[in-house]
């Protein structure tokens, strides 16, 4: 054999044609449909004077002492990498704050980590736990990254599905169903992103019970928790016997109107957050250091400034919720987040294409409710976190097109 011809070469040789027909791309990949909220929208950036009722982002601007302290961090030339773990100044202000607000106690130096926002937090919480063909809970209408981290990572996500029926109120009875002996995890979201629900205490004490009698870990994203407008948010940690086995998730986007910053953080026990930060040394390194800047100065200095806007989103919802339900869209009452979950059921269309036609004729754009889960049909999505001029804009418009869908 000449020396030139390596292993590989006769490998490539030998391959047979079934192998070389493999597909190029993951299974799990190609199994997966894209976003329904981002596929939607791409319909939308093609078009002008549309409302746009659909991206869950605050309409406000990052406050000036928050931007201010990036410019500083650059003029400072802070810009090198942080820890895996995250800048420890900004994981003791977490620390205090969730103390002080929120009543749940965790060792910055072990038992927290800043992540690239909520999502890439949640992400490798999910590799970090769960072995290929563990059950992880799931419970629907959620957000839509949920069910596809669960597959990305090999587990299989079972879904518990909530109706408008119930007020989107938790089934234990389903849940109990649910549970085989493969069952590892339930991943919970509250306030909710889509339906505004949110879970207070008695409720949680319920959650609490069951993760407790199953053994389950909490995947708890409670990035809503401030906008809680009627009673008190309870964090799933701070329940009696839930500390050990709960991943809190939350982060900077929606309060404080930090989206683009992509700061979010995990906390839990330390051996959760030790498996977790080995995955995130791996494919990230660290959060950006100017945005991690930044969330110390939101931490230290801009809880006014969060406050003032959770007034104006519940300001918002008490006048667009009354305007859906007055056009003719039966809307629930959402105590928390910043979406409306309205009923479409009754007009004669699917979800999809009632949102396909109000954007075309009434140039509003709102998100399909099956894009949350199959029991979101009949449902859509529409975010409150334009302004007020916008909302009752997007009113008077889909008022219209109730209308004509109702005169046939």
């Amino acid at each position: 054999m000449p020396e030139h011809v390596t292993v590989q070469a006769i490998r490539a040789h030998e391959t047979t044609s079934d192998e070389r027909a493999r597909p190029a791309i993951a299974r799990a990949v190609a199994a997966m449909p894209p976003s329904g909220i981002r596929e939607f929208f791409d319909i939308v950036a093609t078009m002008d004077n549309v409302v746009s009722l659909g991206v869950g982002e605050p309409d406000f601007v990052t406050p000036w002492r928050i931007r201010e302290a990036a410019i500083n961090a650059i003029e400072r030339g802070h810009t090198q990498y942080t820890s895996n773990h995250g800048m420890i100044e900004l994981r003791r202000a977490i620390a205090k704050y969730l103390e002080d607000r929120f009543e749940v106690s965790y060792n910055p130096d072990r038992e927290m980590m800043i992540s690239v926002g909520v999502s890439q937090g949640l992400d490798i919480a999910v590799r970090a736990l769960l072995d290929p063909g563990d059950e992880a809970l799931v419970v629907q209408p959620c957000y839509v990254s949920y069910v596809p981290m669960v597959t990305l990572a090999y587990a299989k996500p079972i879904i518990i599905e909530t109706y408008a029926r119930d007020n989107f109120a938790l089934d234990f009875e389903r849940l109990e169903r649910a549970v085989t002996k493969k069952t590892k995890a339930l991943i919970i979201n509250y306030p909710s992103n889509p339906t505004g629900v949110t879970y207070f205490r008695e409720e949680l004490e319920r959650v609490a019970a069951f993760c407790q009698r199953h053994n389950l870990i909490a995947l708890s994203d409670e990035v809503y928790a401030e906008l809680t407008y009627e009673g008190r948010h309870t964090s799933l940690s701070a329940l009696p016997g839930m500390w050990e086995r709960t991943i809190l998730l939350s982060g900077f986007s929606k309060a404080f109107a930090m989206t683009g910053w992509r700061m979010g953080y995990v906390a839990g026990p330390a051996e959760y957050v030790d498996a977790i930060v080995k995955i995130h040394q791996y494919s990230m390194l660290s959060s950006p250091t100017i945005s991690q800047d930044t969330a110390i100065e939101a931490m230290k200095h801009g809880l006014g400034d969060m406050e003032k806007m959770i007034e104006s989103y519940h300001e918002r919802r008490n006048v667009f919720v009354r305007g859906l339900n007055d056009i003719g869209l039966p809307c629930h009452t959402p105590n928390g987040a910043f979406y409306a979950f309205p009923s479409v059921a009754h007009l004669g269309l699917n979800e999809i294409d009632f949102c396909k036609r109000l954007l075309k004729e009434e140039e509003v754009a709102v998100v399909p409710g099956s894009a949350f889960g199959d029991c979101g049909r009949g449902h859509i999505r529409c975010s409150y976190a334009s302004s007020m001029e916008k909302l009752k804009i997007a009113v008077e418009r889909m008022g219209r097109f109730v209308q004509r869908l109702k005169q046939g």
